[in-house]
Formats: C-alpha cells, structure tokens, sequence
C-alpha cells in the first residue's frame, strides 16, 4: 500500500496445513526480525502502535493480544431450590481470551513443527512454560465472527456507519 508504507502478501499454505504449519510456511516472506499475524476472523480496535511497543518492551518470543469475552448466554444465579436470584443477560466473562492478533520474533519459527503443527497447543503452550509469551490487554473492541449470525451483525454495523474497529481515517 504506497500511501501508508505496508505490504500485504497472501500465500497459499496448503488446505489441510494446520496453524503451526501455515506459520512455519511464511517464514520466507519474513525480512524483519518482528512479524504480526492474525487468523482473520475477528475485528477490534486495537491500538497497533501500543500493541508493537508493548512487543519490543519486553523482549519475549510472542505477544498475545487478549480479551475478555463476552458470554453467547445469559447466565444465571440459582439458589438451592432452583429459585433465580439473578441473570445477567450475556456478561463479560472473568478470564483472558485470545483475540487472534499475534506478534512474534522470528525465533518462534523453532517452536513449529511441519503441516500437522497446531500453533494453539504444543508451541504457544511451550512459549507460555518457558515464559517466553505474553499478553496485551485489550480492553476495547472486540467481535469474533464465527458464525453467518455474527457475519450479518458486523455487516450491519458496517452499514449503520462508524463501525467501532474502524479506527482510521
């Protein structure tokens, strides 16, 4: 893209290539030492800037971008007699979840095996024991699209104007 200085490259890592693998698979198109990635399924309005310095302030493997998920259900609080005491419709979750946006130095390249290599178990799992990955915070903006109903709801805010991940000009 020559008005903002970046380059996208699309590469066909093969269908049946697990995550892993299809990491493994662009290390060629890798010139720098730091690289970015994302499964593509997900829209937020992450702060790139603070995401890359974040990255290159604490000198580990990987960063992972995390969020806290909302529930798909409305939860409820029940009482010994089944009685509800409280529901909240679709609460933001307690824990941390992968939002998809990645950092890595090139170095993580020695935690992937070949096709088979599942990037979500052994090698982030390994990164994560050696204390080598680390997550950014994202308390923003996050839709995951794994559904055609989650589809059509990002379509439509689109189509309403000033979708929330849009964050540029």
């Amino acid at each position: 893209h020559q008005e903002q200085n970046f380059m996208v490259t699309l590469a066909d890592t093969g269908l049946n290539t697990m995550t892993g693998g299809r990491v493994k698979r662009i290390k060629k198109y890798i010139d720098d030492d730091t690289f970015m990635l994302t499964y593509g399924d997900g829209v937020a309005d992450i702060n790139i800037r603070s995401l890359i310095n974040f990255h290159k302030s604490h000198g580990k493997i990987g960063t992972l971008t995390t969020v806290r998920p909302i529930s798909r259900y409305g939860l409820l609080e029940i009482d010994n007699d089944s009685k509800v005491m409280q529901f909240t419709e679709k609460p933001q979750t307690e824990g941390w979840a992968s939002a998809g946006f990645l950092i890595f130095n090139k170095d993580v390249f020695d935690y992937l095996a070949e096709d088979d290599c599942i990037l979500e178990q052994e090698p982030l799992t390994r990164l994560a024991a050696e204390g080598q990955l680390m997550a950014y915070k994202h308390d923003g903006f996050f839709f995951a699209m794994d559904t055609y109903r989650e589809y059509k709801q990002l379509n439509e805010m689109w189509d309403r104007g000033n979708p929330p991940w849009k964050i540029w000009p």
